[in-house]
């Protein structure tokens, strides 16, 4: 069974949720899931926090990033990027390839672009993973 970890901001929590129900109900394991968490309101809660997403994003044999995607969301790319992980990068509107918005790293070999719905992703994801 292959675990997944899905990184975003916190404006795309219902997103972020959907996602990762269906892919569960496919099969797939999920590391954690930080939309249960409020936002963090002191160090010890910040440093908390940032262990469990560090140590799901190890765990995990893929990372999906749904853009537009925070510095969190952002580091844990680099993470799964650094540890040689297949990433999903989906952007709706293909933001990626906006020159005033991407980065170089969503251009290396490892990631997976996606464009369009939610149901698109996961379909892909699926059928890469499967």
């Amino acid at each position: 069974m292959k675990k997944f970890y899905v990184a975003s901001s916190f404006q795309n929590k219902d997103k972020v949720r959907y996602v990762q129900e269906e892919l569960k109900r496919q099969g797939f394991a999920q590391t954690y899931d930080w939309t249960r968490n409020e936002r963090a309101s002191t160090s010890d809660d910040l440093r908390a926090i940032g262990n469990l997403e560090k140590e799901a994003v190890t765990d995990a044999d893929f990372l999906i990033v749904l853009l537009p995607a925070g510095k969190g969301s952002h580091i844990e790319f680099g993470i799964a990027l650094g540890l040689g992980k297949k990433i999903f990068l989906h952007a709706p509107d293909g933001q990626m390839d906006d020159f005033e918005s991407t980065t170089t790293f969503y251009h290396v070999t490892e990631i997976e672009p996606c464009t369009g719905l939610m149901d698109e992703l996961i379909a892909r994801v699926i059928e890469n993973e499967e």
